[in-house]
């Protein structure tokens, strides 16, 4: 995991929910899924981590998922939680209906809430729901809806291969995010190979933290290979300078700190800080510019299946709209703050005005990147290139991936 700041540490789980309904078996999808036109566009991110507290009055949603959109996603299970009490109080209820049922082939939706989840790795006391002791995959998954309160999200419990790949292989997941890898960056394997599938095959965004340290993060198994969009953080709320503690090198870099919601109670938040909440985030940013531009092109269905979509994320009324588009898009809508923000007693780095590429990547991006990236795309009004030393410099940066990671 990549975090610094308030409490935040590895993975097993405990407490929480109730009420459940057993399918017998999985839905086979053989052709694209549209959701009821009355649910309206939607789109579907997957943050890979610790576990969630589905509990949180974060993750509340008023309606619910359409069947379409649950068969679509293999959903066997469906948990009635509760919604009454104390966080302790809720798990104890739900329990027996719930929580000592699931197993790991199980996906599950939570009733009342935005979680759709699963726990392939099979190591854990209780499926899916976060560590006590822990709450990183709550934090994480608070960031993605913080930047996309619609978003659908379908949650893996996990850090292998296998917990990566539940989701790359789900027709329906657009962006996959992942906060955690390698201390220090340190060259050795990781989940590359699953994020090639997602991304190289499945034709989905991969969104991964680089690490809480100034190494570069070319070699870093979540941030590094080339398909896969590399994540540090900048103070967005501060200065708006590279955060010291962040990795160098990336795609692009993000909001560093949060307040996001707590693992073990119903309506608490903490302040927290890392390259974990700023990947997220910026998962969360994507999937708004993809629901937007489905909701333009009367888009109801999800993913960028090679069968089922022929490999785009927006497929409608004429218009076809790519991971590789998306990606480009990011890049030219990126910036680079002014040095003369910076704060010198704020523990920041200030942005050089000399190869800055090499501290943020493309640039920072924010709130105020979705528009000109939906109006690029719409063709409404196309971003300026960037200029020729930063396409040199993260050309390079791509180049050096590519020979890495293959």
């Amino acid at each position: 995991m990549r975090v610094t700041g308030v409490g935040i540490m590895l993975l097993l789980l405990m407490p929480l929910f109730s009420g459940c309904i057993l399918w017998d078996d999985p839905v086979t999808i053989t052709e694209e899924i549209t959701v009821d036109e009355e649910f309206g566009p939607y789109t579907v991110v997957a943050p890979i981590d610790t576990g969630i507290n589905v509990y949180h009055n974060h993750f509340i949603m008023n309606e619910s998922y359409p069947q379409s959109l649950l068969d679509g996603l293999n959903v066997t299970m469906v948990c009635d939680i509760s919604t009454e009490g104390t966080w302790q109080e809720r798990y104890e209820a739900d329990r027996a209906d719930c929580w000592d049922l699931i197993t790991p082939s199980d996906i599950v939706w939570f009733k009342g809430t935005r979680i759709i989840g699963t726990s392939p790795d099979n190591g854990t006391e209780i499926p899916i729901l976060d560590d006590p002791q822990d709450g990183h995959g709550t934090a994480v998954t608070g960031a993605v809806l913080d930047a996309n309160p619609d978003a659908v999200i379908f949650f893996v419990e996990g850090f292998s291969d296998a917990a990566v790949l539940a989701a790359a292989n789900q027709p329906l997941v657009d962006i996959i995010t992942t906060s955690f890898g390698p201390i220090g960056s340190v060259p050795v394997p990781g989940i590359e190979d699953a994020t090639k599938v997602a991304v190289v095959q499945n034709k989905k965004i991969h969104a991964g933290a680089a690490d809480n340290s100034p190494s570069p993060a070319v070699q870093d198994s979540t941030a590094g290979p080339p398909w896969s969009i590399g994540v540090s953080g900048y103070a967005e709320e501060g200065d708006d300078q590279k955060e010291t503690m962040s990795g160098s090198y990336p795609d692009i870099a993000a909001d560093w700190t949060q307040v996001l919601p707590n693992h073990d109670d119903i309506d608490g938040y903490h302040e927290t800080s890392g390259t974990s909440f700023a990947t997220p985030r910026t998962a969360g940013l994507l999937s708004k510019i993809i629901v937007t531009l489905r909701f333009e092109y009367n888009d109801y269905s999800s993913g960028a299946d090679p069968i089922m979509r022929s490999g785009f994320m927006i497929q409608g009324d004429g218009m076809n709209i790519s991971n590789d588009h998306l990606r480009d898009a990011l890049n030219l809508s990126a910036w680079y703050p002014s040095s003369s923000t910076w704060d010198p007693l704020s523990g920041t780095m200030p942005i050089s005005p000399v190869a800055p590429c090499s501290q943020v990547g493309w640039g920072v991006v924010n709130e105020s990147n979705v528009q000109p990236i939906i109006d690029h795309l719409k063709g409404v009004s196309e971003m300026a290139p960037r200029p020729s030393d930063v396409v040199m410099c993260m050309e390079a940066n791509q180049a050096i991936r590519e020979a890495y990671w293959s």
